[in-house]
């Protein structure tokens, strides 16, 4: 069974909605999928899974610094078991939605592999956005396997 690692930070709830629903699609898609805020994952995490969703809100067009900092223990702890392992990322925001940027840059950094077009969407997630991310988590546990 594919293991999903779904990382995300929220400061309204609305990116831990969306994690909710990646999360959701990758359990249906029959991967065994764990859910953390970026303050509590830990680089061991992410080398102990199959695939990563990694989720922010957009602050000044960048990631939440939760993930920020996540991402950065990561490559201090050596970047070792990360790279090449599959990922998608997603968005919620209130402007532009710009910081999709930062996430995609940092895992560029980190040599993760993307898997699937990003899925940004503006506020809480409603039922076109939650199926778009259920998608998402769809496709993340497929290219986990």
């Amino acid at each position: 069974m594919a293991k999903v690692l779904v990382v995300y930070c929220s400061m309204s709830g609305n990116t831990k909605a969306a994690a909710e629903a990646v999360a959701d699609g990758a359990r249906k898609a029959g991967a065994k999928v764990t859910v953390k805020s970026a303050s509590e994952a830990k680089p061991e995490d992410l080398r102990a899974c199959d695939a990563v969703a990694l989720g922010s809100y957009d602050l000044f067009d960048l990631m939440g610094g939760e993930l920020k900092l996540f991402l950065e223990r990561t490559a201090d702890a050596g970047n070792k078991g990360v790279a090449g392992k599959p990922y998608a990322a997603f968005l919620t925001y209130g402007g532009e939605g710009k910081a999709i940027a930062s996430i995609e840059a940092m895992a560029h950094a980190l040599k993760l592999k993307s898997v699937a077009h990003f899925v940004g969407v503006q506020g809480c997630p409603d039922a076109e956005g939650t199926a778009e991310l259920k998608a998402l988590g769809t496709q993340l546990a497929k290219a986990a396997k």
